[in-house]
């Protein structure tokens, strides 16, 4: 019979994470940080500093032949208050959300005021027509279309056959 020694405790040996998904999300963010530099990403730095009130607006990006479309949720942001800029090849969209809350009573007033603001820039491709580029902002969804440049839409991937 093989007799094994372990150098660990009982005690340790029996010591497991109260939460084990949550040990499992810690060690995750670990490994993305080192993997990014140590540069954080916005659940963590939501995490570390909880009155930051980071607000990421997701997107979703679609594109065919003629144009890159991308939408933004932005529930509650007023038109007036989103900026969408282009510069050296980046698409910036930022802008502010205002929430203010008032309640009165017969013997008191109270009042909040919430303020979160938001940016988000990628880099966009060569063929993008910066001078075509639209923006709409409907029910909260800001839409951007991105057409191409006509000599990129000319000079679209064939298919070559093989002899």
């Amino acid at each position: 019979m093989t007799h094994i020694e372990s150098s660990k405790e009982k005690s340790e040996l029996s010591t497991r994470p109260k939460n084990i998904f949550e040990e499992m999300r810690n060690e995750m963010n670990r490994v993305l940080q080192r993997f990014e530099g140590g540069w954080p990403h916005w659940a963590s730095v939501a995490e570390r500093w909880p009155t930051i009130n980071a607000v990421v607006p997701e997107l979703d990006v679609r594109e065919n032949d003629k144009e890159i479309v991308v939408e933004a949720e932005l529930p509650g942001v007023d038109e007036k208050d989103i900026s969408v800029t282009f510069n050296n090849g980046y698409l910036t969209i930022q802008g502010e959300k205002k929430a203010e809350r008032e309640e009165k009573k017969e013997n008191y007033l109270r009042r909040e005021f919430n303020y979160h603001s938001f940016k988000r820039s990628f880099r966009l491709p060569e063929t993008v027509d910066q001078e075509q580029i639209r923006a709409t902002h409907e029910s909260g969804i800001l839409t951007l279309s991105l057409p191409r440049k006509e000599e990129a839409v000319q000079n679209s991937p064939r298919q070559i056959a093989v002899e």
